[in-house]
Order: structure tokens, then sequence, then C-alpha cells
């Protein structure tokens, strides 16, 4: 299949990589020591503004194309999982950390995976959870209020990753680790090492029997796992009754009946390696992207006062919305969508390509790795108008010639495009309109910033997250 964008460059002469331009490097090393891991979505950003929406550079052996074109970049995420796939290394990383989930893996493998967790994480299981996710806003909310009688600046990320992690345990695991009201040492203390831990090992120019062993991360992939294997455990002890094992109601249930039936294709790995990606895919996606959201909607007062006149008018006397009141909420929808657009916590996405084929008018050999970056095309004035300014109106229908089109989502993909497309994005938009009317409601935001008082960086580790927010509130008379 030949992945081209539209127009002109479709027609153009098939070109070879070694054609395309892109930063020099040296021997053997190319550019690794250009590169710094936690930037390096920055720098290839940089580079694709120097050397175009299509060229290429190498760390160590391995040469990648790189390509920002929107149409490109959606072409390509099509293709999959047929004619591209995540890379040998990232599978390869991700099996060493024992979560080789969906989000990892490939081929026969994920279509062996998909349809129980899609059916986990469907429109009807999101909404038949509702009452619990309710439960665990309640609980946050009483958090944040704590903090304010005390006086303290909250650890933005870290209050919202126990938030997310209470939600994804809810749903999937069926249970309610309440990490909210818990001072102890808690899951998400060891979940937040693993995907920098995996970015390093998917980034490093060095083979893996070259890398010294970290010990701190394997104490912390140990007690994820033990406590995963205790969800697995549990679930299974549910299982022991024939009607739940006919009818599970959630995923890791779904995924333990099907493990245990006779000639099932799925092993421990498949369940553990699912249930541990859950966990952490859940936990910081939509941890960060609340985080920078809270931290835009800050800065730009008169769009909180908007979001929060809508959840005074949606809401009524009630306290939290109910699940049809959540598809009410179209402008706190669209602040979580422009969030993404300027803050996208998967900025670049490295796919490989499973055969011979031609991407954006250049030859791609089987096996090569192509990074698709997320960002340039989406803040494009070509795409948007006043491309860098927060303007969440502009995904509101009706709203003049400024605002996205209905190609918009053509451009800004947080969830990916094509059958890979995220499959927990239903549960993280409801979890974002929840956050936001919880805080909209019942607070006013005193302050957003880092601990250092300097402009928020941008960290890549694996998810894109801004650096050190502390959130300060005051409740609403």
């Amino acid at each position: 299949m030949a992945i081209t964008t539209d127009g002109p460059r479709a027609a153009a002469p098939v070109r070879r990589i070694r054609e395309l331009p892109g930063p020099r490097g040296l021997p053997v090393l190319g550019n690794a020591l250009q590169i710094e891991r936690e930037r390096l979505h920055q720098k290839v950003e940089q580079w694709a503004r120097e050397y175009g929406e299509i060229y290429r550079f190498r760390i160590a052996s391995r040469e990648f194309v790189v390509i920002s074109n929107p149409a490109t970049v959606a072409a390509v995420l099509r293709d999959r999982p047929d004619g591209f796939r995540r890379s040998a290394k990232l599978n390869a990383a991700a099996r060493s950390l024992g979560f080789n989930g969906l989000f990892t893996v490939n081929g026969d493998e994920w279509r062996r995976h998909r349809p129980m967790v899609l059916r986990g994480l469907d429109p009807a299981h999101i909404k038949a959870f509702h009452s619990t996710l309710v439960k665990v806003t309640q609980r946050f909310e009483g958090r944040w209020r704590r903090a304010v009688e005390a006086g303290q600046a909250i650890d933005l990320q870290a209050d919202l990753m126990r938030y997310t992690v209470d939600v994804t345990a809810g749903l999937a695991f069926g249970t309610d680790i309440n990490t909210l009201e818990s001072d102890e040492e808690v899951i998400q203390q060891h979940l937040d090492k693993l995907l920098p831990a995996l970015a390093k090992r998917v980034l490093s120019p060095l083979p893996r029997w070259l890398t010294r062993r970290d010990r701190a991360v394997e104490a912390d992939l140990a007690a994820v796992h033990g406590a995963v294997n205790g969800f697995i455990a549990a679930a299974r002890q549910r299982l022991a009754e024939p009607e739940l094992r006919e009818h599970p109601r959630n995923l890791i249930e779904a995924m333990v009946a099907e493990r245990d039936r006779p000639g099932s294709d799925l092993s421990d790995e498949d369940v553990s390696g699912n249930m541990l990606t859950m966990l952490l895919a859940g936990e910081d996606t939509t941890a960060n992207t609340l985080a920078w959201m809270i931290w835009l909607l800050h800065r730009h007062p008169e769009a909180a006062q908007r979001a929060a006149e809508e959840v005074r008018r949606v809401l009524g006397a009630e306290a939290h919305p109910s699940h049809e009141q959540l598809g009410q909420l179209d402008f706190v929808e669209a602040c979580a969508h422009e969030t993404m657009r300027l803050k996208p916590v998967a900025p670049l996405l490295i796919q490989e390509a499973v055969r011979d084929t031609v991407v954006g008018g250049v030859a791609v050999p089987a096996g090569t790795p192509v990074m698709c970056l997320m960002r340039p095309g989406a803040v494009n004035a070509a795409h948007f108008a006043d491309p860098q300014a927060f303007r969440p109106e502009r995904w509101l229908a009706g709203d003049g010639p400024g605002r996205a089109a209905g190609s918009a989502k053509r451009v800004a993909m947080p969830f990916g495009a094509g059958p890979r497309t995220c499959p927990g994005r239903y549960l993280a938009l409801s979890e974002m309109k929840m956050v936001a009317a919880m805080l909209l409601r019942t607070f006013d935001i005193a302050d957003v910033s880092n601990a250092g008082g300097t402009d928020v960086q941008e960290r890549l580790a694996f998810t894109m997250s801004p650096v050190g927010l502390r959130l300060r509130l005051r409740v609403r008379s």
C-alpha cells in the first residue's frame, strides 16, 4: 500500500530515505547526543520546522523517518495493524516490564485481545459505571476541600493520578482501592515510575543486555505486579459463581473467564499484561491531560468563567452531573479538546512498517520506524485560526469561520486513528468532564504554578506531562 498525502505530493517521484533532509549526526551514534530523552518531542518538532514535513534522523543503527503532515500521519495510523505496527523495540521493552497488553502487542495477538478490552470500555459499560464514577469524584472533592481548609497547595498531578487510578480500578477490576482517602503508600507511587522506564528502554541506543539493572524500577514493578495478581485472584474467586462466569461484569472478570475456558488462547501473562496496561494508560494519560487543562483554564479566566457558568446551568441543584448531564457539557468538552490539541499527552507515535511501502512520496522498507508527530499539524494556521491560542469555542458548532471545521478531528488526533484508536477514549472524556464539573462548581482556581515559579515545562516520559504543578483553590460561596 502506498501512503501519500493528497495533492501534488502524491504525484511526485518516489524518493529514498537517504535523499531526505535531516540533522547531521556522528558516526555510529548518529543524532543520539543531540537528543535529551525528556525533551525528545520538542527536538523532533524543532527539526520538523527546519527540515519540513518529512525528514530523517538516526539513533545508533536505527534510522527514523519522521512525518508531521496530518493527512500522512492519519494514513499511517489507519494502515494498522496490517501495514504498520508498534515497533519491535517497544514490544520487547513492554514484555521485559511485564505489561504486554493491547497497547503494545501486534498482529494476531492484538486481534485476540481487542474484543474483550473494547467490551470492557464501551459506552454502555461507561454509563453503567457512572454511579461509581460519581462516588470517586465525591471523594476527590472531599480531598481538595480538606487541602483548602488546611491552607495547603495541592500536588496536582499526584492527586489527579490517584483519582484516575481509583476510577480505572473500579471500572476494569471491580475493585475499590480508594487511594484518594489514603495517606499510606499507594499503587500510584509505583505506577508513575514505569512509563519513564519504558521510554528509556525504547529510546536507548544500547541493546538491552548492555544496560545497567535498575533495582528501584524492579522493586516498583514487583509491587505493581503483586497488586495486579491480587486483583486477578479476587476476580477468579468471584467467578466461582456460574452466573457471573457466563456474564462477567468488568474487564478483569471477562479476561479471567476467557483464560480459564478450556482451549483458550489467552495466557496468565496476557491477563496480567492487559491489567497492568489498563492501570498505566488509565492513570497517566487522563491525569496529565486534566493537569494541562486546569493550568490552561487558570491562564484563561474568561474560558474558565464560561465553563463554570455552563456547569451551574446544566447541573442546577445537583452536586455532580448525571451521565446524561455529562453529555450536555459542550463547552467543558471543548476545553478538553482544545487542551489535547495544544498539549497532546502523546506528542509522538512510533510505528514500524510491516512491509515495503511508500509514505509521503518516500519508499519505506519493511522494519523502518516511522515517527508520527501529532502536534505540528494541530498548531498550524493552515488548519486552525490563531493556532497557538487557547480558544475552546473553536470546537463548538456555529462559532463562525475561525472555529475547528468538521475536518478538525482529522488534524488533531489525541486518541489516534484507525483500528488502533484508543479504546479508553469514552472513559477519558467522562473523567475529564466529571473532574472539571466538580472543580468549577465547588472551587475557584486561585493559582496553578510550578514550585519554582518559572514557566511550566513539558516533560516526555512516554507521555507528556507538565513539570511540578501546584494548585491552590478557594471554596466558592
